[in-house]
């Protein structure tokens, strides 16, 4: 049977998509690292064929439509059954389009690829951003970012004075610790790439960093570190540098505990400090307690700063206070009871309370400069602190300190290796009381226990029997004591410190401070003895008048 043109064609036209859908695969260009190197880099481009199938392939490639050959220093290499073209060390004449496509057995041929366009440029230098870029002083950190156009997989590496310093990986920021003084140095950094198979880019143009010593805070006193509460004393701190405009903070050594700052003092030791909540007062360099009390005890320092952002001075020396008071809500029990003591004895102190206030703890400040709770040197037993063998390193002072913040009178107490100490009150003597010290020794011989008596270097007593009275005690007796044996050597200093007197309450006293009230009660009373006066007169003239009569 014959079929009719019509049909015929439909048919043809219908079977045309499918035709078409059965056609030539495709083939796809592949570029690594980036389409945009730099001169110098590996590059690798790979030819895949889609919808190969199981069919073995072959590769050509073109590079702006011209046949591209493996040259014979294998700069560019291709590898016709492993689909890759690697083009090393690429040059500027690398730059163009490339294609490819697959041939497979039997004549078959895939789709000429997309073209994929290589740019190679200059090989790139990188840069070094500082922050900051104002003066740098030793402890200040100092951030170096070597920055490149191509930002991404990137590894660097860092030269100081031209010699290796410091690599980093995967990172972009390199944030240096200054701690050189006064050193001038340069810094110059590289990068590279492990995925470019180790591609370097030249080294950046050097940054030179001056650093200058950091200028030092210097804190001092108007007063000795001794005071009686109520007494009036300045901290001052000032800046060894030429500039002005400086604002300054105050700060207090406290033991550790959460969120303080450490640092380290000129012994080594870490130390922690807070800032002191009316720092404000310290405004021009000054920082006045007055009147000075009790809660007021501690070890102080101070720090100067200037300018935006910030430049600040290093911490400055420690500044200990002690304040004696009149009347402490507790008072620190020594036994035995003295202030100074021979090393490899025992000594026991405890908080004895006065206002019922919880949390005592006997705190103490040694050579270390730092503050510590007894917890960390002797023996917790409920608010006494036991130490079973002394030592030198305990030397220091000494108070009972409430979770208030109320504190006991300190107490100097000193450990001596020698063979005399000095035995003297361990809290303050009242005016127009006795002063009573001895000298004590190690292994005492009693035919032989004389002793000289010094106050403030200056000698006040030769060859005693060992003992020094002062009868009756004033202000003017404040100060440090010690004793010297003419062979035996001599003990330790210890602060004694006087407690004023309260003046006695009297009749005179009461009239006095009420006619200093009341001037109108003065002529009052004046007025009353006048007439008191007349009266007793007429009374005696009419006794006398009457004696005569009679």
């Amino acid at each position: 049977m014959e079929l009719s043109p019509l049909p015929v064609m439909l048919l043809l036209i219908s079977l045309i998509p499918v035709v078409q859908g059965q056609g030539s695969p495709k083939a796809v260009v592949s570029i690594k690292p980036d389409r945009h190197v730099f001169t110098g880099e590996i590059v690798t481009l790979r030819c895949d064929v889609q919808r190969a199938g199981d069919t073995q392939w072959t590769y050509s490639w073109n590079k702006d439509n011209n046949k591209l050959y493996s040259n014979g220093n294998k700069r560019k290499y291709i590898d016709n059954t492993m689909a890759v073209l690697i083009i090393k060390y690429v040059r500027d004449s690398d730059s163009g389009t490339y294609t490819c496509r697959g041939h497979g057995r039997d004549s078959q041929s895939s789709e000429i690829s997309d073209a994929v366009t290589l740019t190679v440029s200059v090989k790139p230098k990188p840069t070094v951003g500082v922050n900051p870029q104002s003066s740098v002083y030793t402890g200040d950190t100092v951030t170096l970012r070597c920055e490149l156009q191509r930002e991404t997989g990137w590894e660097f590496q860092w030269y100081k004075n031209n010699q290796w310093f410091q690599n980093l990986n995967n990172e972009q920021v390199n944030t240096l610790k200054v701690t050189d003084n006064a050193e001038e140095a340069e810094y110059t950094c590289q990068a590279y790439g492990k995925n470019y198979y180790y591609f370097e880019t030249e080294l950046s143009d050097p940054v030179n960093i001056t650093v200058r010593e950091r200028p030092q805070a210097v804190l001092s006193i108007s007063l000795h570190s001794w005071l009686t509460e109520g007494d009036s004393v300045t901290l001052s701190c000032e800046v060894t540098d030429s500039s002005t405009n400086w604002t300054f903070s105050w700060y207090t050594v406290v033991p550790y505990r959460d969120g303080l700052t450490g640092i380290y003092n000129n012994r080594g030791y870490i130390v922690y400090v807070e800032l002191l909540s009316d720092s404000s007062r310290g405004s021009g360099g000054k920082y006045t307690l007055s009147p000075a009390a009790l809660n007021h005890t501690g070890v102080y320092m101070c720090r100067g700063e200037r300018g935006e952002p910030a430049l600040h001075t290093q911490y400055s020396n420690l500044q200990p206070l002690w304040i004696t008071g009149e009347s402490p809500p507790v008072t620190l029990i020594i036994n035995p009871s003295r202030t100074q003591h021979f090393t490899n004895d025992s000594l026991s102190l405890s908080c004895e309370d006065q206002s019922k206030s919880t949390g005592w703890t006997v705190r103490r400040y040694t050579h270390s400069e730092r503050v510590l709770d007894c917890s960390h040197w002797g023996s917790v037993t409920g608010s006494t602190c036991n130490i079973s063998f002394l030592s030198t390193s305990y030397t220091g002072v000494y108070w009972c300190e409430s979770e208030s913040g109320e504190n006991s009178n300190p107490v100097n107490i000193t450990m001596h290796d020698g063979d005399v100490i000095l035995e003297s009150p361990v809290h303050p003597v009242t005016e127009g009381h006795p002063l009573t010290l001895r000298c004590l020794y190690h292994n005492p011989n009693p035919s032989n226990l004389r002793a000289d008596f010094y106050k403030d270097g200056s000698v006040l007593q030769n060859q005693t029997t060992g003992e020094m009275i002062i009868q009756t005690v004033s202000k003017s007796d404040e100060g440090f004591y010690h004793c010297e044996h003419p062979e035996r050597g001599e003990s330790l200093k210890s602060w004694v410190s006087v407690r004023r007197a309260e003046a006695p309450f009297t009749v005179i006293m009461l009239i006095c401070s009420v006619v200093t009230a009341s001037p109108y009660l003065l002529v009052t009373i004046i007025l009353l003895v006048i007439c008191y006066r007349a009266r007793d007169h007429t009374d005696e003239d009419r006794i006398e008048n009457a004696v005569i009569e009679e």
